[in-house]
């Protein structure tokens, strides 16, 4: 029988006449890393915010870790640890001291922080920079000592707002292997991130968000294969050419136009012949359908503000 860290049900947000997060409802099982994505405007962050306890529910129930979070939210951020966006570290001490001082908010003991606190560095890769000051770590340093921090108190539930941004390629691939170990070791994580490829990589279950509604949810395998299936062709070719080839291909295609670009969705028995008619891949890419295209086939293509 499946235990949930976090429990949503018809939970609603409004700030005055706007209608932030629409009467949404879902489920975090323990030990799962669960997926929020959506477009700027889509309701994430506000979601966060609720779980958090930072902005009160306006209607609906929320419950994280056995507690509700309207009356209960001193213990739900006793249960949950938070790693933020935008970096929040203390540049005027070490890196050990950093963990040191966060943990002494939960009313540990010396002997215990000590010990939690080594756990983290060494778990980190960070042991080597423990006494050095954090505006001197890399940026994905500085991100791993972001989780490690929240980790400090052994939450029942890692709370993750865009956890590589700006990182580079190595770095993020860094922190994907560690954020999997610790799912290994059973922590539960929640995770927004506007990196599609981030998504597909950790998450267990995604919930794709837009104008405060949930649009979709299943495992990123299950979303590709009902939300964009097989393959796509992207055909970048003259429109007049472009719509006589796939005037000639006679078959049912499942095709949306962009611009100068063409995406036309289907098995590669279909789209294979089509795009050798095309030509090359700089006018025809036939490529596996992706957790990108369910993205925008759900919430648009258009720039979102």
């Amino acid at each position: 029988m499946d235990r949930f860290a976090v429990e949503a049900v018809q939970l609603t947000k409004r700030f005055g006449d706007n209608v932030a997060v629409d009467g949404i409802s879902f489920s975090v099982r323990e030990g799962e890393c669960f997926g929020l994505l959506g477009p700027n405007g889509a309701g994430k962050t506000t979601t966060i915010r609720m779980l958090t306890c930072s902005s009160p529910v306006t209607s609906g129930q929320l419950v994280v870790s056995g507690h509700d979070v309207t009356t209960d939210p001193r213990l739900v951020k006793t249960r949950i640890g938070v790693v933020p966006q935008d970096e929040n570290l203390d540049p005027d001490l070490p890196t050990r001291q950093n963990l040191e001082v966060y943990a002494r908010y939960f009313g540990l003991s010396r002997e215990v922080i000590q010990q939690r606190v080594t756990e983290q560095l060494e778990f980190f890769e960070l042991e080597g920079k423990a006494k050095e000051k954090v505006d001197t770590l890399s940026g994905g340093m500085r991100r791993r000592l972001l989780i490690a921090r929240a980790l400090i108190h052994e939450p029942d539930l890692l709370v993750l707002d865009e956890p590589t941004v700006g990182l580079d390629p190595q770095a993020r691939h860094l922190v994907w292997e560690q954020l999997r170990r610790l799912r290994e070791r059973g922590v539960t994580q929640l995770l927004t991130t506007h990196y599609m490829d981030e998504a597909a990589q950790l998450c267990d279950r995604i919930v794709v968000m837009h104008h405060g509604k949930i649009l979709a949810e299943g495992s990123p395998r299950s979303l590709v294969r009902d939300h964009a299936g097989e393959r796509v062709l992207e055909m970048r070719l003259p429109a007049s050419e472009r719509e006589l080839l796939l005037g000639e291909a006679g078959a049912v295609l499942d095709i949306e136009r962009y611009g100068d670009v063409a995406y036309v969705f289907g098995a590669e028995s279909a789209l294979a012949p089509l795009a050798a008619r095309a030509g090359d891949d700089q006018r025809a890419l036939l490529r596996p359908a992706s957790l990108e295209d369910v993205f925008l086939r759900l919430t648009g293509r258009g720039l979102v503000e």
